[in-house]
């Protein structure tokens, strides 16, 4: 299930649009998540990550980045992780292509409430049964949705952590791992080479004695 949904002005945190369950439909209360959703806009900027999954407990944070604006979502965490960012493209290229145009110049909050017919009219159709069992329909330029990052709302909220700085974290072991995988190709093709030279001189040694045998 969708439980949020905010749509901010990456360069200052401000709120454009928003949906949200109410408590008694969702049987939970979600004024901390609302909270915890408003502190991460505020903290996000243009080095941080396009894509990211904050896990929340049972519940994790969605966001998706581009031409300076964010969505994101709440999700249950066994919500399918490439159905919620499908979500959050087809509502960031809506928006855009509605308000694209107006974002950098609006200075009250929520100058886009109106969005939330849309919101909920894309929420029902991924949501929707039919829909969750046929994950490949959805249009999606994601090729791995495994490698997109995730972290701990806490981290980034309660310790300040930058999520720049997450991702610089991330770049850095994937290199590491890169190097590691570099180091073990190149002592594997170093051990290939010293056995063929250590059969070869076995090879030459043998024609040479052959050869000797013969001859004597």
């Amino acid at each position: 299930m969708i439980f949020l949904t905010m749509i901010a002005r990456v360069a200052d945190g401000l709120p454009l649009a928003a949906s949200m369950q109410e408590d008694e439909q969702s049987g939970r209360d979600l004024q901390q998540y609302q909270s915890q959703a408003k502190q991460l806009l505020r903290k996000l900027n243009a080095q941080s990550p396009d894509r990211c999954v904050l896990e929340a407990g049972d519940m994790n944070f969605y966001y998706f980045i581009a031409h300076g604006v964010c969505c994101l979502s709440l999700c249950e965490a066994s919500f399918p992780k490439k159905m919620a960012f499908g979500y959050l493209e087809d509502l960031h290229g809506e928006f855009y292509e509605q308000y694209g145009k107006r974002v950098a110049t609006v200075t009250r909050p929520y100058t886009f409430i109106e969005f939330d017919t849309y919101i909920q009219k894309t929420k029902r159709s991924y949501v929707d049964s039919r829909a969750r069992r046929n994950l490949s329909s959805i249009n999606t330029e994601l090729q791995d949705v495994q490698r997109i990052m995730v972290a701990n709302i806490e981290d980034v909220l309660q310790r300040g952590e930058a999520l720049s700085a997450l991702d610089t974290k991330a770049s850095n072991l994937s290199s590491q791992a890169k190097k590691y995988r570099s180091d073990a190709k190149f002592l594997n093709t170093r051990s290939t080479y010293a056995k063929v030279a250590a059969a070869a001189v076995v090879f030459i040694t043998l024609i040479i004695y052959v050869r000797f045998w013969w001859l004597g």
